[in-house]
């Protein structure tokens, strides 16, 4: 997992409450287990017609906004059904920080545990940042996550919340399977001191 510090970049706007996983990235795009080639059809109901073209008029598709990597959204974003594929479009498609007044819990975690950063922040100042983000690619925002703050393009300063723990996971970019490598001396000690003490048992399963 890429680690997580200081990110200046495009937002684009999304005035959208109660934005479930499927309108993030529809069911019958969750055939698959690889967490790449999903960005494609990261709100594809949003972004295309029924026959596969863009809609214009959809943010996704409009310069400068194809290259963002902050999106702002309204209330409850990523309510609906548990799928860890919701995050994974998100970054897919290169977005590494999602701003709303809340979240669904399961996706606020999933969001972390691929990378992303979820900030809580009130809805006014998030009608403040679609605002700035409305100016165009000149008006990036930065999220400065070891200061805990994000930083309008006026230069005012932000402050958000997060847990230490979790924190400290995005900054050294440690997933679930990083954070047990983390004690992968211990584990092969262990494992030794099994295997030596129960030789008759299959080294597979010590």
């Amino acid at each position: 997992m890429d680690a997580f510090t200081t990110l200046a970049a495009i937002a684009a706007p999304l005035p959208m409450a109660n934005v479930d996983t499927d309108k993030i990235i529809p069911a019958r795009f969750l055939k698959t287990i690889k967490r790449s080639g999903l960005g494609v059809h990261l709100f594809d109901s949003l972004r295309y017609d029924k026959d596969g073209n863009e809609k214009p008029e959809f943010v996704l598709n409009q310069e400068p906004y194809r290259h963002a990597q902050v999106l702002v959204a309204h209330e409850n974003f990523g309510c609906g059904s548990s799928r860890e594929h919701a995050p994974w479009a998100l970054l897919d498609f290169g977005i590494r920080c999602v701003i709303a007044p809340d979240f669904a819990d399961i996706f606020f975690n999933n969001s972390f545990k691929n990378g992303i950063l979820p900030i809580r922040l009130p809805r006014a100042v998030c009608d403040l940042l679609m605002d700035d983000a409305k100016l165009g690619g000149n008006a990036r925002v930065t999220i400065d996550l070891p200061r805990q703050v994000v930083v309008r393009p006026n230069g005012e300063e932000i402050p958000f919340e997060i847990d230490a723990f979790r924190k400290h996971l995005l900054l050294n970019g440690l997933d679930d399977i990083g954070q047990t490598l983390q004690h992968a001396p211990k584990i092969d000690t262990y494992e030794a001191s099994q295997r030596a003490q129960l030789p008759w048992m299959p080294s597979t399963i010590a």
